[in-house]
Parts: C-alpha cells; structure tokens; sequence
C-alpha cells in the first residue's frame, strides 16, 4: 500500500511538472518568432544557447542526484524554481531578447535548461531510482508526464492566441501543486542507501571516462538521439505556415501536439512490455531508425495532414527510448552511478549535439527550407544510427528489481 502512494506521489509530480513545462515550452518556437519576431537563424541561437546551459546543468544534476540518493531536494528546489516562470517569461525574458538577444538567450537558457530542459532529465532520474526501491516500471510513473504534457497543450494553442501569458501562469500554478506533492510526500532512505550515495565520487566519474562502453553510448546519445529536439525545435515554426493564418496553424498545432502526446503516453505504459521483450540495445536501435525515417519523411511529404502524422510518429519512439535507456545502463553499468550516466553520458551528450547543430540547423532552415533541412537530419541520425548497430553492448537482460506493479 505503501509503496502504491509513492507511485501515485511521483506520477503525479511528473503530471504537474509537464503540465508547467508544456506550458512554456510546447509553443516556444511560436512565441519567440510571432511574439518577439525572431527569423529562424536567431531562434536557433537562443535554442544553441538554451542547450549550451543545459550542457552544464546536466551533469551537476546527475553528481548531485547520485550523491543525495533518494533525498528529495532537487525535487524540491525544481518546484520552486518553476513558481516563478509566470513572472520570467511576461516580464523578463522577453524584454531581455528583445533588447539584446545574446544575453537574454544566456539568461533565459539558465532559467529554461536548468528549470526544464535539465530539470525533466533529473526528474526522470529520479525516478527511476524510486521505481528501483519501491518495485513498479519507471515508464508507467512517467507516463502521467506525457499525459500532463497532452492536457495542457490541448488548450495552450488557443490560450497563445488569447494571451500567451495565460500559459506562463498556469505553469506557475502547475509548480506551486508541485511542491505541495513532494513536500508531503515520504521517502524511506535506509542505512544501505546513504551509504551507497555516499560512496559516490569524482573518482567515479574520472572511471566512467576510462570505459569504451561509455563513449559508444555517448556516440549514441549524439548522433541519434540529440536530432529529435533539433526535429522539434522549430516544427511548430514551420507548421502554422502551411495555414491560412498564424492564429489558426497555432491552434492546430496545439491539437496535434495534444494528441501525439495522449498517445505517447499510451506507448509509456507499453513500452516496458516491448523492451523488455526486445531487450534495450535492440530497442535503443528500433527507436533510432523509426526518429531518422520519421525526420526523412518530414521533407518528403507535403500538406499539414501528413506532416501532422509524421509528429505524430513520436508517440512510439519516445516511450521506447526513456525507457530502453535506463534498462540498457542498468544492464552495462553500475546501478548507483545512473543518474551521473543519464544525465552526463545520455543527456549532455544530446545537448552537446544541440549547441553544434542548432545554429547550423536553424540557419539550414532559412537558406534551404524546412524540407530540405529535414531530409538531411534524418539521413544524419540513420547513420549513427547504423554505426551504434555495431557498437552498442550486447548484454543478456537481467531484472535489477522484480516489479509489483
């Protein structure tokens, strides 16, 4: 029964923290070309350097993750930071891009990539570490984040249109819920597990750079994975133009975000299923191939209709990749070091990829066009992805923890 309420405690954390950031980030590309009137080479600076500080925040998150254990203070400390996007976003950030880009990007990209872009990876990591003690699937806890992320973003289209600023103070209230849910929420931190998270040292990490297994799996994160938000970065951007208005392509873009969403969480439930069938190498790889042949498929295809689908193509191999990623590291690597391996090995990686491509991808998109532009990104990743084919560690599956539910 107990062990129940933490399920219910964390997947509802996960829930409000999406609501908060969907609702600043699902239409970000939108904002910052229609509200503040940026063309594509600026917002892919402002995206560089959103990554840029998301880059450093990563691998903080993941020593001090795998130092604290199980405490909740990062969960803590994200819930009131996020308290405060309201008034960042309507009064702050804005004015600060619009009277210089560079610094305002720098500002925002700490507000952004530690709050949200950072934030949702150490979240994640989190949770996986109280899905391990507690005994259910990780993926299903998240799954309420995914369906947070669809219940706001079913309205915040035409909220945008409204105000955007009604976005920004429901990702305000979204906080606030959120830390009412951790801070009454008990976690049980054994002698065993202080312990283990106290062992944790920089000894560790310098151990991690040694290790073959460890730079493939970066090769990985890299090359595949980080062209899934370069796809997404300015999506939006390009879909409201296929429409008769901005007003209207924004507010179908909210429904099919919404929806794409709804079904990612669906696949979150099934994905555990699926890999653990598959194994996570081979799930890790399934998901690549069906990101580079969606991305591909974006050039080709003509009309909002289609390129609706190919957005919607993502509700499969998010889910698959989440929730592959921590089963492959469980599997390779050790157990008390996952989160400094999610978030340095896996995530930075990904966002290092981002500070060198944003730019190039953004200023891709003004010279040759969104089409174009996405053909060549998917051809990226399928090659890596390739590549990973014939690196990424086999291993036999093993369960850290049996699962009760």
């Amino acid at each position: 029964m107990f062990e129940r309420r933490i399920y219910w405690a964390i997947s509802a954390y996960f829930f409000f923290f999406f609501v908060s950031f969907a609702a600043c980030y699902s239409l970000y590309s939108i904002w910052l070309s229609k509200s503040i009137g940026l063309n594509g080479t600026d917002s892919g600076i402002v995206f560089g350097l959103n990554a840029a500080v998301t880059l450093v925040a990563q691998p903080l998150y993941g020593y001090v993750l795998d130092k604290l254990g199980l405490k909740k203070n990062v969960l803590i400390f994200l819930g009131i930071l996020l308290a405060f996007s309201g008034p960042f976003f309507i009064y702050v950030y804005g004015a600060l891009l619009t009277s210089n880009l560079i610094i305002g990007s720098l500002i925002g990209g700490a507000y952004v990539g530690v709050g949200f872009q950072a934030g949702s990876s150490a979240l994640e990591s989190y949770a996986q570490k109280i899905s391990l003690k507690y005994g259910f699937e990780y993926g299903r806890a998240r799954m309420w984040g995914s369906l947070g992320w669809a219940a706001i973003t079913f309205f915040a289209g035409k909220l945008f249109t409204l105000n955007p600023d009604y976005n920004y103070w429901i990702a305000s209230g979204s906080a606030v819920i959120m830390l009412v849910i951790i801070l009454g929420t008990k976690i049980d931190v054994s002698q065993e597990d202080l312990k283990q998270s106290q062992s944790v040292s920089f000894g560790d990490l310098r151990a991690l750079l040694k290790l073959k297994d460890f730079w493939v799996l970066v090769l990985f994160s890299l090359g595949v994975t980080c062209a899934y938000n370069l796809y997404d970065q300015q999506y939006a951007a390009y879909f409201y133009t296929l429409f008769a208005s901005k007003a209207q392509g924004s507010q179908v873009y909210g429904y099919v975000n919404s929806l794409q969403v709804i079904l990612e969480a669906g696949m979150m439930f099934a994905a555990p299923k699926l890999v653990n069938k598959i194994g996570a190498r081979n799930s890790l790889l399934l998901a690549g191939l069906v990101m580079s042949i969606r991305i591909i498929l974006s050039g080709v295809v003509s009309g909002p209709l289609l390129l609706a689908i190919m957005k919607l193509a993502e509700a499969f191999e998010i889910p698959v990749f989440l929730v592959a990623i921590f089963k492959y590291l469980n599997e390779n690597f050790e157990i008390r070091l996952s989160s400094i391996l999610y978030l340095f090995g896996f995530q930075f990686s990904r966002q290092l990829g981002q500070i060198v491509l944003s730019i190039l991808i953004g200023s891709a998109y003004d010279q040759f066009g969104f089409r174009k532009s996405y053909i060549l990104l998917g051809a990226l990743a399928l090659l890596f992805d390739i590549i990973s084919f014939f690196m990424l560690k086999k291993s036999d599956a093993k369960n850290v923890k049996s699962h009760v539910f």
